[in-house]
């Protein structure tokens, strides 16, 4: 057997942007690498902070962006993913640029999803942050501009610790109890959702109990990126005789 190089690191194809903060990453959360069921290469965007990216549009940001991305894949990523739904702004941008897979939001799923319901029902979408998830970020995304959509910025705990950073710890019951009123009012605002999307990469870890609450499928950056690896890795399930 001959064995072929040509790049840095091995065994690890997906290459994640992330966001330069210091909350508490548990358990699901995209930056916590313990989440995944696959290994995954990270870098720290520099002064990508969630309260610029999210509040501001990442302006001036997509230069560190485009450079850090191409650093994953000269390393040895074969894909690239982001650590913030909003970067959906840069999807096109950082595609032509490293010449790789890339998927920068949750949100490119909504038209997939949208495809599955049945007749009348829609997607829609929690995000951390409703008042700044702009027309530009949805249609960066493919999603319908009238989407439903509910955030967390009037919550007790996601909101602050997430993008205003006022502290390093994060009280996790309440942090879920934001994401689940959240979820609630997009039901009860729009009864016709069918399925609800997560925008936020750090929502993942109350995805479940977001489902047993709305009793709707939820998918969020967990399901895109575990879609991804799978197109990147496929499964092989056993040699294959090829004539």
């Amino acid at each position: 057997m001959i064995a072929y190089g040509g790049k840095a690191v091995y065994g690890a194809p997906l290459g994640i942007l992330m966001l330069e903060a210091r909350f508490p990453r548990i358990q699901g959360d995209m930056g916590n690498a313990g989440t995944w069921p696959f290994p995954v290469l990270y870098r720290v965007v520099k002064g990508a902070s969630p309260e610029r990216v999210v509040l501001h549009g990442a302006a001036g940001l997509l230069p560190s962006f485009l450079e850090a991305a191409a650093e994953l894949v000269s390393v040895g990523a074969e894909a690239i993913t982001t650590n913030c739904g909003f970067l959906s702004l840069f999807q096109r941008e950082l595609a032509a640029h490293v010449g790789v897979p890339v998927a920068t939001s949750a949100l490119m799923q909504v038209p997939w999803v949208q495809a599955m319901l049945p007749p009348g029902k829609r997607v829609g979408v929690v995000t951390v942050s409703a008042g700044s998830l702009t027309p530009r970020h949805l249609e960066a995304a493919g999603a319908p501009l009238d989407m439903p959509v509910v955030g967390t910025e009037d919550g007790v705990e996601f909101f602050r610790v997430l993008i205003l950073g006022e502290k390093q710890d994060m009280d996790v019951g309440l942090a879920a109890a934001d994401v689940l009123d959240a979820g609630r009012r997009l039901m009860a605002r729009h009864p016709e959702v069918g399925a609800v999307v997560l925008e936020c990469t750090n929502m993942p870890p109350y995805a479940a109990a977001l489902r047993a609450a709305l009793g709707v499928p939820v998918f969020d950056v967990y399901s895109l990126v575990t879609w991804l690896q799978a197109g990147v890795r496929p499964r092989e399930f056993g040699a294959l005789s090829v004539a």
